[in-house]
């Protein structure tokens, strides 16, 4: 059966490949960000040039076998921004997924068609990137849970790349209860409490709790006061779960110095990765895509050393500070989706907005997890908790305990 496509989430909706095992999934179905390899499907990576200069896929992406092994049916490929470079989700080329929660505002990107597929309800839930906010953004955006795993502990082998040293295979549902469910089997738990990721102790994470919690100052600074005092009625439901909360600066360097960052370090490992494709095939980008290229270009080549320094001391302080049970908790997004169609300033704007508070678990490479509030107006917000280094399934255990 064809998807019912009528909020643009899909590039191909009729797009199907059937479980191949039953397993913990079964009866689920999962749509595809169109950068999955999916055997006979060629990605578009949001990009018709793209489309047309690579071949079909020979094989299912690692994530998306590994899904197809434990019950779950795929169902759809789904939009992405050009190249997986924005946080917008207005495609030049594809056009604009609608935002089925937030009328006549923007989705999110770069995972808007997964975003908008799992808030129109088409799928139970769906494959995303994030490199920089990609899930995170648009989950928030779309008032849907959103989940970015620690950098590397998902296999993202058959996934189209952007910035390899940021890159994450994430996903996202309509429940904390989903999100831990895909979890279990994308981050290696085996049914039964076999194999499940454990802590210097040896003690499995997953039936533990979080001791700490850390309120980045910061970052909810960020918010305007109507979105904060949304966004203060998940916190206290969060406060209520662990021993002890503590408010901190998450950045004496301040959020736009470690932005300008992670910017660089993304930037440098874009044109190392597309830059070549980019010279030889010219391809036709929109306005905002084709400026943050030529922007990624100027930096290559450059001696980044002392990002790269700050990177390491950013990362460094960010796992001490959390280790293995605690949490931080900010914004996930400044306020709601803007409206759609704004102009490149202010596209930018928002971007950078997002940015200063994505790049947090972006730089130390975190899991972090965004939970649907209802905002200013109803418009959805999301509310984050970045959890400790390697501590995914703890951190979506916890959520889904507390957020009922």
């Amino acid at each position: 059966m064809v998807l019912n496509n009528r909020f643009g989430a899909y590039i191909d909706p009729e797009l199907e490949v059937p479980n191949l095992v039953s397993g913990k999934l079964n009866g689920l179905s999962f749509a595809v960000k169109d950068v999955f390899a999916v055997s006979g499907h060629r990605s578009s990576a949001g990009n018709p040039h793209w489309l047309r200069s690579h071949e079909p896929s020979s094989a299912h992406a690692a994530a998306v076998l590994k899904l197809l092994q434990s019950g779950a049916s795929l169902r759809g490929a789904a939009h992405t921004d050009e190249l997986m470079y924005s946080l917008g989700g207005e495609n030049y080329h594809y056009g604009t997924p609608v935002n089925p929660r937030a009328e006549g505002r923007i989705p999110g990107g770069s995972s808007s068609g997964s975003a908008v597929a799992v808030a129109s309800g088409s799928v139970d839930f769906a494959l995303g990137t994030d490199t920089g906010g990609s899930i995170r953004v648009p989950s928030a955006y779309c008032g849907v849970y959103g989940f970015r795993p620690t950098h590397g502990v998902v296999e993202i082998d058959g996934v189209i790349p952007l910035a390899p040293g940021f890159d994450t295979v994430g996903w996202i549902a309509d429940s904390a209860g989903m999100l831990l469910q895909v979890g279990e089997v994308l981050l290696g738990r085996v049914e039964g409490g076999a194999g499940e990721p454990e802590d210097s102790s040896g003690k499995s994470n997953v039936l533990q709790q979080m001791a700490k919690l850390f309120i980045g100052m910061d970052g909810w600074a960020l918010a305007g006061p109507e979105s904060s005092a949304s966004l203060k009625q998940g916190l206290d439901l969060l406060q209520a779960g662990v021993g002890q909360t503590l408010e901190t600066e998450v950045s004496p360097e301040g959020l736009t110095n470690w932005m300008d960052v992670f910017r660089e370090l993304q930037g440098a490992e874009i044109w190392a990765t597309h830059g070549a494709w980019i010279e030889r095939e010219q391809p036709v980008f929109g306005p905002d895509i084709a400026a943050r290229f030529a922007w990624a270009a100027s930096v290559a080549g450059q001696d980044h050393s002392w990002a790269q320094s700050q990177r390491d001391d950013i990362t460094a302080r960010l796992r001490h500070l959390l280790g293995e049970d605690g949490c931080l908790v900010i914004p996930t997004v400044p306020g709601p989706a803007p409206l759609r169609g704004g102009d490149l300033r202010q596209l930018e704007l928002n971007r950078s907005g997002a940015m200063m508070l994505s790049c947090i678990a972006g730089l130390a490479g975190l899991p972090q997890v965004t939970l649907p509030v209802a905002g200013p107006g109803g418009l959805p917000l999301g509310l984050s908790v970045i959890g400790g280094y390697g501590q995914d399934l703890r951190l979506l255990s916890w959520v889904r305990r507390l957020w009922q």
